[in-house]
């Protein structure tokens, strides 16, 4: 019965069961220390532990395995230490914990022992040792020993398979890790909820789309495309490679949304600039009474700073500090200075980081800095560059963001001076590069070191060209060709870069007149800036192939 009750949760009822009992034996307080760290009450259980009369390896393994569950992993390698001082024996079980704790807490030594030890006691190939032992050597940063283990195996199921999977994802061998679930399929092991969730957190790291739509046809015909974890790792890898549209989708037909579901898909909106969707987002998520988190607020946030929403951004920031103060993070604080920099706020931004309740990180004043960059406020500018590089010394941003507000002003001094402290003190600035990934892999177009300016008009008539003329000569007819920066570009950049690219591909369209015009539109009372196209063809035949390939682009026919 105290089982069952802690088995749902309901802990006071168990412990009120557990309290009223005439007799308590070792199995009832074993039940109710697990019970406790498995509901996340862990100075209960701690606590309760100490206070029984008898322990056997059952009490042990419990406060090993539940202390590590709960985060305190290298608390739980010092109770291991001390149960063998007790003279209790551990059981295979015992180790696979100790096994884990040694993972989370990164500590290869202890782990390695305890590895020589079970392949002495011949429980090496229990299942959970072997996925335990995968799992310790990939946190540790040894991928090719974790393979070692599974290839020594005599079962190969879908938890060990997955285990692999997670270690050369974790080991940011994301092409690899694609490789083993291939291999996987192969060998006609079904992958489940989790096998799924890791490879498409494989496709985000490769930018891969392709082989990100391959895996969720894969989940449809499994069944799987409805549930949570999938559905949420869908989410994120089809926002990550930039289409939006299909995480949208995807978010739709997941069955039961949870807080990770919800924010999936706000950040992911916001990400991409559609700062409407993810308040709609937003809204249906507190009509289902899911109740938001910080990362659902810095979601928020983030949209109304892309999108130029000043006064919804006000709103959010003075309710998230009113009634959930509990929640706000520094985050918070950089993504309002974001917003109030963007509308050219500045004072406001800079009472705003002074006043924190909290010291500001440097993050917060690049959030400034690039800010002062764009509407050219040298006096607040070395203001921020100041306190940034009094956290940072060697802050790259800070210097070359500095470095750029002078050159606007035509100090150039000033500019010689930051190029000089720059190479002095080693630091290297991020070079501009565009790429595209076809078949799995990446192929980068780079630029030279050279001033912003410079960059932002190269990125759009060299870097880009390259990745979009490279996309159309090694993909099929009807491709969609993804283009990624490194670099955030203005709206005459981007103005810049689609009329060339409306040039190059509709070259061979009969494309008779091609022009591109930016507008200021309103909403709620709110400026916002929309780029839009008028295209005329010769024919209707063009127009229709034009449409076809520029996706959900708005066209006018004439």
């Amino acid at each position: 019965m105290v089982h069952g009750y802690l088995k749902f949760g309901r802990v006071e009822l168990a412990q009120r069961l557990f309290l009223d009992m005439q007799v308590k034996d070792v199995a009832a307080w074993n039940a109710m220390v697990h019970g406790y760290f498995e509901n996340g009450r862990v100075e209960e259980g701690v606590r309760l532990f100490e206070e029984m009369p008898v322990r056997d390896v059952i009490s042990w393994t419990s406060m090993i395995g539940g202390l590590d569950l709960n985060g305190k992993s290298e608390e739980a390698l010092f109770v291991f230490k001390k149960m063998l001082r007790s003279g209790v024996e551990p059981t295979w079980s015992t180790f696979a914990c100790v096994l884990s704790a040694c993972a989370n807490a990164v500590e290869f030594n202890l782990g390695v022992q305890v590895h020589c030890h079970v392949v002495k006691l011949g429980c090496f190939f229990h299942e959970f040792i072997s996925v335990s032992l995968i799992t310790f050597y990939a946190n540790c940063m040894k991928i090719e020993h974790a393979h070692k283990i599974f290839n020594e195996t005599l079962i190969k199921n879908v938890v060990k398979w997955t285990a692999l999977l997670t270690g050369y994802v974790w080991n940011n061998k994301h092409r690899d890790a694609l490789r083993v679930f291939g291999d996987m399929t192969k060998m006609g092991v079904l992958p489940n909820q989790s096998t799924f969730s890791i490879t498409l957190n494989a496709c985000c790291g490769l930018e891969a789309l392709d082989k990100g739509k391959e895996i969720h046809t894969m989940a449809i015909k499994l069944g799987l495309e409805t549930d949570v974890f999938v559905g949420n790792s869908l989410v994120v890898m089809y926002t990550e490679c930039g289409n939006v549209n299909s995480a949208v989708a995807v978010f739709r037909n997941i069955n039961e949304k949870d807080i990770v579901s919800w924010n999936s898909i706000i950040v992911g909106s916001a990400q991409h600039g559609f700062g409407l969707w993810a308040l709609i987002f937003f809204n249906q998520m507190i009509r289902t009474g899911v109740d938001p988190d910080e990362i659902t607020f810095t979601g928020l946030l983030s949209a109304c700073s892309r999108s130029g929403m000043l006064q919804k951004g006000r709103c959010f920031f003075e309710y998230i500090s009113r009634y959930k103060s509990n929640v706000l993070r520094l985050q918070h604080y950089a993504c309002m200075v974001d917003i109030l920099g963007r509308c050219g706020k500045l004072d406001e931004a800079e009472e705003l980081v002074r006043y924190m309740p909290v010291k500001a990180n440097s993050m917060i004043w690049l959030a400034l800095l690039s800010a002062c960059r764009v509407h050219s406020n040298l006096e607040v500018a070395e203001r921020a560059a100041k306190h940034i590089l009094d956290l940072e010394p060697n802050c790259s941003s800070a210097c070359v963001l500095l470095s750029n507000i002078y050159a606007s002003a035509g100090r150039w001094a000033d500019v010689s001076r930051m190029r000089v402290k720059m190479k002095q003190g080693g630091l290297a600035k991020q070079p501009g590069s565009s790429w595209v990934v076809l078949r799995g892999k990446k192929h980068e177009f780079a630029l030279h070191d050279v001033e912003d300016e410079q960059k932002e008009e190269m990125l759009s008539f060299h870097s880009e060209r390259l990745a979009i003329a490279f996309g159309l000569v090694s993909i099929v007819e009807g491709s969609t060709i993804t283009v990624m920066k490194n670099l955030r570009i203005t709206w005459d950049g981007k103005r810049m870069f689609l009329e060339a690219l409306i040039k190059l591909i509709m070259r061979g369209w009969d494309l008779l007149i091609g022009c591109c015009k930016m507008e200021e539109i309103k909403e709620d009372g709110e400026e916002r800036r929309q780029l839009g196209f008028v295209l005329c063809f010769r024919n209707v035949a063009a127009a229709t192939t034009a449409l076809f390939f520029l996706g959900n682009a708005r066209a006018k026919l004439k």
